[in-house]
């Protein structure tokens, strides 16, 4: 049995999933790490991420500040991309070109961003896979606080881009 199949089996999937996000943020971007997110629920279709309210994610109003809601809101955006990326086993780089918030009410409570469009990452990835072009996607955010009820705080659409690597011929 390998160290892979040890984790799966004795680690719930989200606290997996969990730790494999702060490790990208850790490696990759750090200000992912430093909000200390975590996944709540993935799916197929849905994956939400929850970021604590605390010192590191509030404003001067406590609320949340508008860059950590726009953290959660690239990461429920992204998760299931790049799950599914990596399980391709290609090379597909992807990036948000293009972002658009609608900030409803103030955060006062950890925020749960929900997306809920895992048939549109999937034939997006997929589309990425059989073809060299890029492809594009307008994926829709949920932000809400479980704390005041469940109300929608604010909603975040991104257009995720995708795009299979180029093999070198060197």
């Amino acid at each position: 049995m390998d160290f892979g199949s040890l984790i799966r089996r004795f680690l719930p999937d989200t606290l997996r999933d969990t730790i494999l996000v702060r490790l990208f943020g850790l490696w990759k971007v750090p200000l992912i790490a430093y909000v200390k997110p975590k996944v709540r629920y993935v799916d197929d279709e849905r994956v939400e991420i929850i970021i604590p309210l605390r010192r590191r994610t509030k404003n001067h109003l406590g609320s949340m500040y508008f860059g950590s809601l726009m953290i959660g809101a690239d990461l429920a955006a992204g998760y299931y991309a790049a799950r599914l990326i990596h399980l391709s086993g290609e090379k597909i780089d992807f990036v948000f070109k293009a972002s658009n918030a609608r900030f409803l009410k103030r955060p006062t409570g950890d925020v749960v961003f929900t997306c809920a469009q895992g048939a549109a990452i999937r034939a997006l990835v997929q589309k990425a896979l059989t073809t060299d072009e890029r492809a594009d996607a307008e994926l829709s955010v949920l932000a809400t606080v479980p704390s005041e009820g469940n109300q929608v705080v604010a909603q975040m659409d991104l257009i995720l881009s995708i795009k299979k690597r180029k093999r070198s011929n060197v």
